[in-house]
C-alpha cells in the first residue's frame, strides 16, 4: 500500500535526525542534509527513535565502514517495522560507490543518494512516499554544495566549501572515486559567503576541500580555453588573503592541503594575513620515500620537510598537525623506521594515524600478496603513537604560563562544569569559569597544565561575547 504523502501541517510536526561518518566534507554535506529537512518543515531530535525521518551519511574511507552501516539498518530496520511510516535515507560516499548493493542488502531503506545529489535530498524522499524505494547517483554535481540551506551546530564557526573533487591518484584513497574531479567554486562565491557569514556573527571560517591548495587550477584552465583576460584565474593564496580581509572574520582556518602543493605564495598569504590561524594540517602519510612512491604521494621525505621547515620559518607559533598510515603495502621495518624518523624530526602537535584498510576500488587493494601481517602492524601503530604523543606533550608543556586566546565551543562533554575552547593554533583547551560562557565567546586563558591531547587553564578575562544574530538556518545562496 502506497502511504499518502504527509501535509504541510502535519509536515511541521515531523522531526528528523542525521547521522554522519567520515570527513568534514561529509560533516557540511550534513550540515546542507539538516538545512534542506528543516525548509521543508523538520525539526531535529537527538534520538533516532523518535525521528520519522533518519539519514545516514556514510563513509568509505575504513574497511569496517560497511559493516557499520548495515549494523545501524539492521537497528533501524526494527524501528520501522514498528513505525511503517518512519523513513530512512543512506547518502554519502558509500552510497555512492555501492549504489545498488545498498538496495539489495536492506531492500527496506527508502531512499539512497550520492556525494553528487544531496540537493534532492527532499525530493528523494517526498517521491519516495508515492513511488516505494528510490535510488539516485548522479556521476558529477548539480550544484555547489554551498548554494543549499544549511542547519550549522556553531553560529559562530563555519565550514566553506570552496572545492570538490580531488585530481590525485592516492594508491590507498577511494575518494576520487565518490566525489570525483576537482571542481573549484568561482572565488566570488566564496568570498560573498564568507561575508554574509559575518554579518550573521560568524568569526571563524574553515575553506574546506579535498585538496585545497590546487584550488583554482581548474578555473584558470576553463580560462585559457575560452581565452579569457591573461587566462589564469585566483588561486588559493589570493582566496586565503580575500577572506582573511572580510570585516568581522577573525580566524581562517584550511583543510585539508597536499604537501606536494604548498605553494611559497600560500604560506606567505599565511603569515601576512592576521585572520588565517596559526595551524597548519599537512598529511605526511608515510616517511619512506620507496612507501611514498608506492602511495602517488608525489614528494620525498626530504621535500616534504623542507615545505615543513619554510613554513615553520615564515609564521611564528605554528602549530602543525598530519595524517600517518601504518602498514600500507609492502612496508618494511626499514621504511617503517624511516617513517618513525621523520616524524621526531617533525615534531608534530598531534597526528591522526590510522591502520592501511584495503578499499574496493582503489589502486592499494590489488595489493594482497603485500599485505602486513596485523601482529606486526598493531606494533608499529604503537611505536609511533609514543613518538607522535612524546613531541605533542613536549609541545604542550612548553605553553604552560602563556596566556590564549580561546573561541569557547561549549561545555565539556565529561565535566559539564568546565568549558571547552580552541586556540589559534587549533588546540583544545578545558578551563573553568564562574560564569556561563556561551559558545563564540572570546577569553582569555592561562595555560596552567599539558597532555599530548589537551590543555588546561584559568579564565582571565572575557574579550569577546558572541555577536551571531541567529544559529539556524543560514542560508546560502
Amino acid at each position: 500500500m502506497v502511504r499518502a504523502a504527509p501535509t504541510r501541517a502535519t509536515a511541521l510536526r515531523r522531526t528528523y535526525a542525521v547521522r554522519t561518518y567520515g570527513c568534514q566534507m561529509n560533516v557540511h554535506d550534513s550540515e546542507r542534509i539538516a538545512g534542506l529537512l528543516e525548509s521543508d518543515g523538520l525539526t531535529e531530535v537527538a534520538d533516532v527513535q523518535s525521528a520519522d525521518v533518519v539519514v545516514l551519511n556514510t563513509c568509505c574511507i575504513r574497511e569496517n565502514a560497511d559493516n557499520k552501516l548495515y549494523g545501524h539498518l539492521g537497528e533501524l530496520k526494527a524501528l520501522k517495522r514498528e513505525r511503517p511510516a518512519m523513513q530512512i535515507a543512506v547518502a554519502g560516499c558509500l552510497a555512492q560507490k555501492d549504489q545498488a548493493a545498498i538496495q539489495a542488502r536492506a531492500p527496506f531503506v527508502d531512499v539512497v543518494f550520492g556525494t553528487h545529489n544531496v540537493g534532492r535530498a527532499v525530493e528523494l524522499l517526498h517521491r519516495s512516499v508515492e513511488e516505494g524505494p528510490l535510488m539516485e547517483i548522479l556521476a558529477e554535481s548539480e550544484a555547489f554544495p554551498s548554494a543549499l540551506p544549511v542547519r550549522r551546530d556553531l553560529a559562530h564557526s563555519a565550514w566553506v566549501t570552496i572545492q570538490i573533487g580531488c585530481d590525485n591518484a592516492c594508491a590507498f584513497c577511494i575518494v576520487p572515486s565518490v566525489r570525483g574531479v576537482e571542481i573549484s567554486r568561482p572565488f566570488d562565491d566564496v568570498v560573498a559567503e564568507v561575508a554574509r557569514l559575518a554579518d550573521a556573527g560568524t568569526i571563524e571560517v574553515t575553506l574546506l576541500g579535498q585538496n585545497v591548495n590546487s584550488y583554482g587550477r581548474d578555473l584558470s584552465l576553463a580560462a585559457r580555453r575560452q581565452g579569457g583576460a591573461g587566462g589564469v584565474a585566483p588561486q588559493f593564496a589570493e582566496l586565503l588573503r580575500a577572506v582573511s580581509a572580510v570585516e568581522g572574520i577573525s580566524r581562517v582556518r584550511y583543510t585539508s592541503p597536499h604537501p606536494k602543493d604548498l605553494r611559497p605564495e600560500t604560506i606567505a598569504a599565511m603569515a601576512e594575513s592576521p585572520a588565517v590561524c596559526e595551524h597548519l594540517h599537512l598529511p605526511l602519510q608515510a616517511g619512506s620515500d620507496v612507501t611514498l612512491a608506492a602511495m602517488h604521494r608525489g614528494y620525498t621525505a626530504e621535500r616534504y620537510l623542507q615545505r615543513l621547515a619554510a613554513a615553520r620559518a615564515a609564521i611564528p607559533d605554528l602549530a602543525v598537525t598530519t595524517d600517518l598510515i601504518v602498514g600500507f603495502p609492502g612496508e618494511t621495518d626499514d621504511d617503517f623506521d624511516r617513517t618513525l624518523e621523520v616524524v621526531a624530526e617533525a615534531g608534530y602537535d598531534s597526528a591522526y594515524t590510522f591502520v592501511f584498510s584495503p578499499r574496493p576500488g582503489t589502486e592499494a587493494f590489488g595489493m594482497a600478496d603485500a599485505f602486513v601481517p596485523a601482529d606486526v602492524v598493531a606494533d608499529r601503530f604503537e611505536r609511533l603513537r609514543v613518538v607522535v604523543e612524546r613531541s605533542a606533550l613536549a609541545r604542550h608543556r612548553a605553553r604552560i604560563g602563556r596566556v590564549e586566546e580561546v573561541v569557547v565551543e561549549g561545555p565539556s562533554r565529561k565535566d559539564a562544569s568546565v568549558l571547552t575552547g580552541r586556540t589559534r593554533q587549533n588546540k583544545l583547551v578545558h578551563f573553568a569559569s564562574p560564569a556561563a560562557l556561551g559558545a563564540g565567546t572570546v577569553a582569555n586563558v592561562l595555560v596552567t597544565a599539558a597532555a599530548p591531547h589537551h590543555l588546561a587553564g584559568d579564565l582571565v578575562e572575557v574579550v569577546a561575547r558572541p555577536r551571531h544574530k541567529t544559529r539556524i538556518p543560514v542560508t546560502a545562496g
